[in-house]
This record gives structure tokens, sequence and C-alpha cells, in this order.
């Protein structure tokens, strides 16, 4: 017998053990909830047993009574998810949910990628297709992405031998450049660590010119999380910390979701090095892959603001993938197509300030 629950915290380890991405974890939820959002964590059982769940995050739509809905890195809806999402959406007043499956292809095909979600058959285009088609009939629109739409992920199973050599003849210079001018990698997952990470990261938005979120999501998020979960890395040259690098630790995957750099030493490549010291770290806790947060796709602008961040991660030989989309299931279409003239305004004048 099949039966849909929204969950309460007696199934927290049984709900991460099911989820994919630590978007949809238990603490990530926790983490938002506690800077205001609404979280719900919807689960689908079968003869009492939990098989699957989605966690949805609702935020407050300024000036309204009204709320907009996310579930980013989650699995492919099927019947009973959406009819689900419906409940969810009437219980929060949602204008609409935000789904983003945790679903990718290959850009260009590589086997030896071993991910649940990496959907591995002849007819892959079909089979993505038939899915998406499901969503639209479903009432899904296209949405704007909340993710990126592609990914670097890299297999880190393989040797250390079997990874250097992969790597960019550049990349693998750059490591060695770091080791012999005195770069070393430490661990400081402490509250130190993470000003360390806020002032570095305050320096590399300003010279890149992006947006980024302010020191007060990042303490909170290291006060919140599991010190087993979440790591704080640092490149140090005498005494001085060039780059700091957050880790998430999930599932069996390592994630590279945050990383901040200073602007001295440039010319000692602390971010090559931190980099190989992730991946060794990532083996040493029998990670399987390492999901590097995001890419511009396989014909990057050069005079884009990320295209050098792009490039460092390509230098490691990862996989690149495209995910199957972000779809938006609306509930409200007048309101919905209000917040969307409302958030491009937003955006525009938020460029203009970045200006």
């Amino acid at each position: 017998m099949k039966e849909t629950k929204f969950l309460t915290d007696e199934y927290k380890d049984e709900f991460d053990k099911l989820v994919c991405h630590p978007i949809q974890s238990w603490i990530w939820g926790d983490f938002k909830k506690s800077m205001g959002a609404a979280t719900e964590r919807i689960g689908f059982f079968e003869d009492g047993k939990l098989k699957s769940g989605i966690q949805i995050i609702f935020s407050k739509i300024p000036k309204t009574n009204y709320t907009v809905g996310i579930a980013s890195k989650t699995l492919m809806p099927e019947q009973e998810h959406i009819e689900a999402l419906k409940e969810a959406a009437k219980k929060h007043r949602a204008v609409f949910i935000k789904i983003e499956p945790d679903i990718f292809k290959p850009v260009q095909k590589d086997k030896s990628i071993k991910e649940e979600p990496y959907l591995e058959a002849d007819s892959l285009e079909t089979l993505i297709e038939e899915k998406k088609n499901f969503l639209f009939k479903n009432g899904a629109k296209n949405g704007k992405p909340f993710f990126e739409k592609y990914n670097f992920i890299l297999d880190i199973e393989k040797t250390e031998e079997e990874l250097l050599a992969s790597f960019h003849s550049k990349t693998r210079y750059n490591i060695r450049l770091a080791e012999k001018k005195g770069v070393t990698i430490i661990d400081n997952s402490t509250e130190e660590g993470m000003e360390d990470y806020i002032r570095l990261m305050e320096e590399t938005t300003k010279r890149q010119g992006f947006f980024n979120h302010n020191g007060d999501y990042f303490r909170r998020m290291f006060k919140i999380f599991p010190k087993g979960t979440l790591r704080i890395f640092e490149a140090v040259y005498n005494d001085e910390v060039l780059t700091a690098w957050i880790l998430f630790n999930f599932n069996g995957k390592l994630y590279y979701p945050y990383g901040a750099s200073s602007n001295s030493h440039r010319e000692l490549m602390p971010n090559n090095l931190i980099m190989w010291k992730a991946i060794q770290y990532g083996k040493n806790l029998n990670c399987s892959s390492f999901d590097l947060w995001g890419c511009l796709g396989p014909n990057p602008d050069t005079n884009d603001s990320w295209y050098g961040f792009h490039k460092f991660k390509s230098g490691y030989n990862p996989q690149l993938v495209e995910y199957i989309g972000t779809f938006d299931f609306v509930y409200k279409p007048f309101m919905y197509k209000m917040f969307n003239i409302a958030d491009k305004i937003r955006w525009i004048i938020l460029k203009n300030k970045r200006r």
C-alpha cells in the first residue's frame, strides 16, 4: 500500500539516506528554516516503509501572504509526487513550486561515471524527452534555473596516479609550483576559519563582480551544519591565508559549493593545490565523486565573469554534464506572471548597482 506524509523530525535519518544531494538534506532544510524560510519534507511510503522524499523550501514573497517553493536537486517527479506538491502548495499558499531533478546526461559521454542519476542508455535523449513531456503534460512550465544547468563531476575512485595523469599539463604544473613555493593546505573547520572565508569571499566578489551571500549566512551555516559534513580548507603561505574553501561531504560524495581567494600571491597557484588536496580528502573518505557545483557549459563565453572558475575546474578533466532542466508547477497564474516581471526588474536594478 502506498502512502504520502508530511514528515516530522523522527524521519530525519531515514530521509537523509534516501535523498541524493546536500541541498535536499534535512540539515539544509533546518539551515534555511533558521533564516526565516518554511521547510516541508514529504515522504513517500510503500507498505509502511519510507521509499523516497522531497524537501521543499518555501520563501515568503515580500509584502504578500504568498510564498515560492523550491525543490532543487531532488528526485524525478512521478504522478504521486505531483499530487503531493499540490498539497504542499496549498498548505503554504505557494504561487508556484520550482522543481530541479538531480538527473543529468553527459555532454561528452564518459562511462567511468557511475552516479545513480546518470542515465546510461542508448536511448538516453529519448528517455529524457519522455520525462520532460510527462512533466509538461502535468502542468509544468520551463522555469528560470535556480542551480546552474551544467556541472563538472570528477570521478575520484581512480587512483591518484590516474587522476594526476588525466589533469591538464598546466594544472599539474601549477600543483607542483604551489608545493615547491611553500604553500600548505590546512583543515581549519573552526569559527576562525569561517571568518577567514568570509573575509576572502568579500574580496573575491568585489574583484569578480558577482553576487554572494553575506557573512551572517555563512556564520549560521557553520553553526548549524555538523562538522563531519562541512569542512573548511585553507591554502596558507607565510602565515597568510590565500584561499579558503567550504566542502560538503554527503552520502559518499564530496561537494565544492563555495571558494574564495585573496588578491595577493596569486602567482603561487594556491587554488590548484587546494583542489588537489580536496580530491585526496574525498578519496580518504571513500567518496565516489567530487561535484564541482556548476559550470558554464560546452561553449563558455570567455567574457563571462564565471569563465575563470570554469576554466580552472576544467583543468582537472571532470565530466561535463547537463541537467534535465528546471520546471515550475504554477498554482496561481496571475501572481506567477507578476512575480516573474518583478524578478526581472530586481535583477536589472542589481546589475546596474554592480556596474
